[in-house]
């Protein structure tokens, strides 16, 4: 009996991992960024939007909204990338019955690659500004420029990598405890960006974008990672779990070095 069952298990198993386990997804995986870009080369605006909120209420009443949107450009000689990533989070105080934001932050930055007659080569320019309400920080701002190129390219895998020295500020919010002499900062730095993307399925790719800014200057080196799984299950709308770390190495007013935040998605392409 338990040969013929082992049997039997053999042969559901067999059949089971014989088809792409995303075969009923839709056609994401099946058009590398290449290809995307192609397809809407000269366009003004394409991209994608990608949206989260969260309603809880009984035990803990509490309201987070997350808001990210990708635009590119792709002309002749100019490819152009502009981010925005928000997030927000309001939780009720047991305590005083009020509610408080306890997440407010929002995150913008823009990318402008030169290409140049190597392929997947480019030149670049980089700028970003970030407020943060419980960062200690009024805000913070990066330029960078330097030169991308894709290190590898293999049938599932691709990896691009930008590198180029940098400017980096910021200045303290008003109700920091930091003296008057570290209010304002500013300092060189040296950014190193990668992106990579694996193909899963046919149907799902994974993504890893890593950008580090070290600075050399003596003030605060930052980190920032996503790990995202993609898989489109309807039309134009993807369902996206990703997790994101950030590290900075001298945080403002005795903050953590660290903080992360693990988040289910919906992502709109157009």
């Amino acid at each position: 009996m338990r040969k013929y069952l082992f049997i039997i298990f053999i042969l559901i198993s067999s059949s089971c991992w014989a088809v792409d386990p995303f075969e009923d997804f839709h056609e994401y995986g099946q058009l590398s960024d290449e290809e995307i870009h192609d397809l809407h080369k000269g366009e003004m605006l394409y991209g994608d939007t990608e949206f989260g909120f969260i309603l809880s209420r009984g035990n803990i009443n509490s309201t987070s909204f997350k808001l990210k949107g990708n635009l590119y450009q792709d002309f002749e000689k100019w490819r152009n990338q502009f981010k925005i990533d928000t997030l927000y989070k309001r939780d009720e105080n047991d305590d005083t019955g009020d509610s408080d934001v306890t997440a407010n932050r929002v995150f913008v930055s823009a990318q402008g690659n030169y290409k140049v007659g190597v392929k997947n080569s480019s030149f670049f320019i980089y700028g970003d500004y970030e407020e943060d309400q419980f960062s200690g920080l009024k805000f913070k701002s990066t330029i960078a420029t330097g030169y991308g190129a894709r290190v590898y390219q293999g049938t599932k895998n691709k990896v691009d990598i930008d590198i180029g020295p940098g400017l980096y500020r910021s200045v303290a919010d008003e109700d920091s405890t930091v003296s008057d002499s570290e209010e304002n900062k500013t300092g060189y730095l040296l950014r190193v960006a990668m992106q990579w993307e694996r193909l899963v399925s046919k149907r799902t790719r994974f993504n890893q974008d890593v950008s580090i800014e070290q600075s050399l200057s003596g003030l605060n080196s930052r980190l920032k990672s996503e790990t995202a799984l993609i898989s489109q299950v309807i039309g134009a709308v993807s369902l996206k779990f990703a997790y994101m770390y950030r590290y900075n190495s001298k945080p403002e007013d005795d903050k953590l070095k660290f903080d992360s935040e693990l988040s289910a998605t919906l992502v709109y392409s157009f």
